[in-house]
C-alpha cells in the first residue's frame, strides 16, 4: 500500500474513533472526507489534529485541577507544550513527567518558551489598581492624560532601565507601586523614597542619579503593594500595567511604550 493511502487510512481511522466516542459531528466529516481520498499532507495534517486532541484530553482527565491555556506540538516530535497560567512545560504523549523549563532554538537563536511566555502574557488582561493609586508615587508628565502603573524595585537594574525609557515617554500619569523584592537594602530605599517630601523627585535621583534618599521612616503601602502585586499576578519587575488591564512586562523602549500605551505621545 502507498504511504499516501496509509496516511489517509490512519487519519480516517482516527478521526471515526473520536467521532464515535464524541459524537462530534466535525470529526464525522472530516472522516468521510478522508474517505473520498484527500491528498497525503491533508491526511497527515488530519492525524496530527485528532492526535493532539486525544493527547490534550487525556491530560486533562489526568490533571483535573490543573487549568492548562493551552496545549500544543512543540518543534520536537513527540513533545508537547504545555502552558498553564504563566508556566510553561513540556511532556512527551505519556503526561507523566513534566519538564519545566526554557526550550530553545538554536539555529535561529531563539528562546521558544520565553516567546511564548511573551504571547500568554500579552494577551493577560488584570483589574487596573484605580482604587489604590494613593499607594504608588505620582509622577504627571505633561498633560498626563493616559495612565500607567508600575510596579518596581528600588535596586532592580532593569527597573533603572526603564526608567530612562519613561524619560522619553509624555503625556502620561504614571503611578509607581513600590515593590521591593530583592532584599532588605531595597524595602529600606522604598521606606525613604516613600517617606520622603517629594516621593516622585526621591524616586528619580535614585533611579536616575544614584542619589540615595535620606533615611527616615514613616507608615507606607509596600506591605499592601506587595499583596496588590501577588493578586494581580506580578512575578518580576518592572511590571507596567495599562489602565485597560494589559500587562508589560521588562525594560520596554519608550517607542514600544508609546505604542502599547496609544494615544497622544
Amino acid at each position: 500500500m502507498k504511504i499516501k493511502n496509509l496516511l489517509a487510512v490512519a487519519a480516517l481511522a482516527a478521526l471515526s474513533n473520536l467521532a464515535s466516542a464524541a459524537g462530534d459531528d466535525a470529526a464525522t466529516q472530516a472522516a468521510t472526507g478522508v474517505a473520498q481520498g484527500v491528498g497525503a499532507g491533508a491526511a497527515q495534517a488530519a492525524t496530527k489534529d485528532v492526535a493532539l486532541q486525544a493527547v490534550a484530553a487525556k491530560f486533562r482527565a489526568m490533571y483535573p485541577n490543573t487549568t492548562f491555556t493551552d496545549i500544543r506540538a512543540s518543534g520536537i516530535d513527540g513533545l508537547y507544550e504545555l502552558v498553564m497560567g504563566q508556566n510553561v512545560a513540556y511532556t512527551d504523549a505519556s503526561g507523566r513527567y513534566f519538564v519545566f523549563g526554557h526550550l530553545f532554538d538554536m539555529k535561529e537563536q531563539v528562546d521558544l518558551t520565553a516567546q511564548r511566555q511573551q504571547e500568554q502574557q500579552a494577551a493577560r488582561r488584570v483589574e487596573y489598581p484605580k482604587g489604590l493609586l494613593g499607594n504608588a508615587i505620582k509622577t504627571v508628565k505633561g498633560d498626563g492624560s493616559r495612565q500607567l502603573a508600575v510596579f518596581a524595585d528600588p535596586n532592580c537594574g532593569y527597573c533603572k532601565k526603564l526608567e530612562q525609557e519613561l524619560t522619553k515617554v509624555d503625556n502620561v500619569t504614571i503611578y509607581t507601586f513600590l515593590y521591593p523584592v530583592l532584599g532588605e537594602d531595597s524595602k529600606t530605599l522604598a521606606i525613604a523614597t516613600w517617606c520622603a517630601a517629594d516621593r516622585s523627585k526621591a524616586w528619580s535621583d535614585w533611579m536616575l542619579n544614584q542619589k540615595r534618599p535620606a533615611l527616615v521612616s514613616c507608615v507606607t503601602p509596600i506591605n499592601d503593594n506587595t499583596v496588590l502585586g501577588s493578586r494581580l499576578g506580578v512575578t518580576g519587575t518592572p511590571t507596567l500595567i495599562a489602565a485597560d488591564g494589559r500587562i508589560l512586562p521588562g525594560a520596554a523602549p519608550a517607542d514600544k511604550i508609546n505604542e502599547w500605551l496609544g494615544g497622544a505621545k
